[in-house]
């Protein structure tokens, strides 16, 4: 399968297919299996993975039965698509390859298409009552946005994928704002000068109801994901609750604080500040572009320690004049490569790191920086591992 269809989040640029033609093609080949259930759909730049999954721990708090359509996996393919907090099973992705190879090929579908497409069918099979559908790339031309939701989200806006989207903050947001539907509410979890009037005109043009959650006046819940940038996803989860409510989803106080405090336990959510070990304390964290590193290294510093150590690997598309200039000088870096081919060489890395007097020794692959950082690490210093999801996910 990782053979035939190239990946995005692999391979890069020569994977990504900017039309939808393809995908409508699969789903009608499948039955349109997407039309056989209800959805949320989440798009932003960062923010959309989190909120998906605790939007997905509420409702099934709420005795639903719940699909989970989320992109990139750490470890396990079968991560982007769960029920329940259950991964596909193997043998539906073996199935669904084998029924469906012939068209796969013969009409080239990319990677993303492909798993969008087992998604909805696998969705539409085991009957879930309602889906919580991750955007993996933009908006508009994604190869979700064949789905017609309940409520659509919008979590923010940041420049990333530039190559694809756009190069400033209004011509992205264009392109995320592509989700919004007819006469289908939609929340923005984020309000930003630059983007607000993009989405005001796209939600009058539609008809649909627009929410910015930020501007609401809202309680004050917690969640077990611990990143400080969790509090604004929390905001878009409660207006998204309320919405569903008002379409008539059973959805109690209870089940919503419950749901908010039991998103690892219920959707197994790795990678989101999450805290490895305590002495030394490891930290690692997926953010990889200028406004989630920003909010990363603004918790960093809340964090008591004697030395920082910083595993670091990136992919070769990343803009480092932006990202590096955001990493604290003080710290003792361990540069490697992520072991997918999208990875970045760890000697250009450290090369263009000693340009912002960010200094440190290179390694042959993220565990050997890792094992290395940890064996330096006194028990009051702390570790940060990050930089990619690729880099985090070989090592959690």
């Amino acid at each position: 399968m990782f053979q035939q269809l190239p990946m995005f989040q692999r391979v890069g640029a020569q994977a990504f297919k900017k039309d939808l033609t393809r995908t409508i093609k699969l789903a009608d080949h499948l039955g349109n299996p997407h039309k056989n259930f209800r959805s949320v759909h989440i798009a932003g730049t960062n923010g959309k993975g989190s909120t998906s999954h605790m939007l997905a721990s509420v409702l099934q708090q709420a005795g639903y039965k719940v699909g989970l359509y989320t992109s990139p996996h750490l470890k396990d393919f079968r991560e982007r698509i769960k029920v329940s907090g259950k991964i596909i099973p193997k043998k539906s992705v073996v199935g669904f390859i084998k029924e469906h190879k012939e068209f796969l090929i013969e009409n080239e579908l990319s990677f993303f298409e492909m798993t969008v497409g087992m998604a909805f069918d696998h969705f539409a099979k085991v009957k879930v009552d309602i889906a919580i559908i991750e955007v993996g790339l933009g908006g508009r031309l994604d190869s979700t946005n064949i789905i017609t939701p309940e409520v659509s989200v919008i979590t923010n806006i940041g420049l990333d994928h530039t190559a694809f989207l756009g190069t400033t903050l209004p011509e992205i947001a264009r392109e995320k704002a592509g989700i919004i539907k007819d006469s289908v509410p939609v929340i923005i979890s984020e309000k930003q000068k630059e983007t607000t009037g993009v989405f005001t005109e796209e939600a009058k043009k539609h008809n649909a109801q627009i929410y910015f959650a930020q501007d609401l006046n809202i309680p004050k819940y917690h969640t077990d994901l611990k990143g400080d940038y969790q509090n604004k996803n929390i905001k878009s989860v409660i207006v998204t609750v309320q919405v569903l409510r008002e379409k008539g989803w059973k959805i109690p106080e209870e089940c919503l604080k419950n749901g908010l405090n039991s998103v690892k336990l219920n959707t197994s959510l790795q990678g989101r500040w999450d805290i490895l070990q305590k002495k030394p304390k490891v930290i690692c964290d997926t953010a990889h572009n200028t406004e989630g590193l920003s909010l990363v290294f603004k918790q960093l510093k809340k964090e008591k320690f004697q030395q920082l150590h910083i595993v670091l690997g990136v992919v070769n598309d990343k803009d480092l004049d932006k990202i590096l200039p955001l990493f604290p000088t003080s710290a003792i870096y361990y540069f490697s490569k992520p072991g997918v081919p999208r990875g970045l060489d760890s000697e250009i890395l450290q090369k263009k790191a000693s340009e912002f007097k960010l200094e440190g020794r290179v390694f042959n692959s993220v565990s050997e920086a890792y094992d290395a950082a940890k064996d330096a690490a006194l028990d009051e210093d702390l570790v940060f591992v990050g930089g990619s999801t690729f880099t985090v996910a070989e090592i959690i």
